[in-house]
């Protein structure tokens, strides 16, 4: 998912009541639930390097424990700068709410690390339910899952989870103004809410998810027989999926309708024909772009564009063009089928040697 619904679920977590069990439990897994994320440092060494180990070894029940320890330490530098700047005069395992008067529970920091933990693996169920997926076994099984039943960005959850912060510090202005104390843990109720909402819309999508499926193998592709077939979740809506069949030839994509029970798909734009593998396309897979892009493609399309660049005897260099076509569909910001999100292109000199890679239309240097 998308960096803000992680924070926002670590945010609902912590609220949720662990915040009652230790002082700063909702900061530990807000900064946890999107942890992970960190590996988009690998890109200072390039795109190339930063796909490749996205969604890597933070992304992994191996990792978990050792990235919620990195939390409870970034936590813990926090602490002791707070208590030697701003409360001296606090206990170690204390720490005062300035101007209330008021005490927050003290510091467990075995509870911090666990609620680290409980949030990590918040993030890995988030990104596990999109289409992109992640590696949760990995080095000991580099296998990517997938659950195809949220889009990277769902506004229903992020809604519900963006309410469940927002509404108690709406009623907390109108108890202000009324002279009503205001308690120290606010929005239980809501942040329980929101939560419970996202498991029951993640329950009612995989159903519909299901059902997609069934009537994806319903339909005949030109008498061929059907290797795999996946659907693609759409935004906002539960009943709406892009689908994708391989067959031996060819890939065919259709728009699937669960409420209405409709298969759309509209020949030639929705069909794509399997390429031979020319030199120049078995170089580019052997290239670094290459091995990690099948890598991790579930619905790999690589395509040898036309020759181009005419070098000063003649000859000329062959773009070869590497697309997964669970992105090929428009959707929001999304125009997959005209710029794939997830592309990569690799140039094959004359010689059959690598003379440059782009992913997302950057340079890998």
């Amino acid at each position: 998912m998308e960096p803000v619904t992680h924070l926002l679920t670590g945010a609902c977590l912590g609220r949720s009541g662990f915040n009652r069990i230790t002082a700063y439990a909702t900061l530990t897994m807000v900064l946890a639930a999107e942890a992970p994320d960190i590996d988009m440092l690998w890109g200072l060494r390039g795109p190339v390097a930063e796909f490749q180990h996205h969604r890597g070894i933070t992304h992994t029940f191996l990792g978990a424990p050792f990235m919620a320890l990195l939390v409870t330490g970034a936590v813990w530098l926090w602490h002791r700068w707070r208590v030697r700047r701003v409360d001296k005069q606090a206990p170690d395992n204390a720490v005062r709410q300035p101007g209330r008067g008021q005490h927050a529970p003290p510091v467990h920091w075995g509870w911090i690390w666990f609620l680290a933990l409980i949030a990590d693996f918040s993030h890995l169920l988030l990104d596990w339910t999109n289409n992109y997926g992640l590696r949760p076994l990995f080095p000991i099984n580099p296998h990517w899952y997938a659950g195809n039943i949220f889009f990277i960005f769902e506004p229903v959850l992020f809604g519900a989870l963006f309410l469940a912060l927002l509404m108690p510090a709406i009623l907390g202005l109108a108890d202000r103004e009324i002279g009503v104390r205001r308690p120290l843990f606010r929005g239980r109720g809501w942040a329980i809410f929101a939560l419970s909402l996202g498991v029951v819309l993640g329950c009612w999508r995989w159903a519909e998810h299901d059902r997609a499926l069934a009537l994806l193998a319903q339909q005949n592709y030109r008498n061929g027989p059907v290797v795999r077939m996946t659907v693609s979740p759409y935004p906002g809506d539960v009943f709406q999926w892009f689908g994708i069949v391989e067959t031996k030839d060819f890939y065919q994509t259709a728009i699937l309708n669960t409420r209405a029970d409709s298969f759309t798909s509209q020949a030639p734009d929705d069909l794509y024909y399997k390429q031979p593998q020319t030199p120049a396309v078995l170089a580019a897979q052997r290239s670094w772009l290459g091995r990690a892009f099948l890598d991790w493609s579930k619905y790999p399309y690589v395509t040898q564009a036309r020759a181009f660049d005419t070098l000063q005897n003649g000859a000329h260099c062959t773009q070869v063009r590497f697309e997964d076509l669970r992105f090929a569909y428009n959707v929001l910001f999304l125009r997959g089928r005209r710029n794939n999100p997830l592309g990569g292109a690799v140039t094959i000199a004359p010689n059959g040697e690598v003379d440059e890679m782009r992913m997302n239309g950057q340079l890998q240097k």
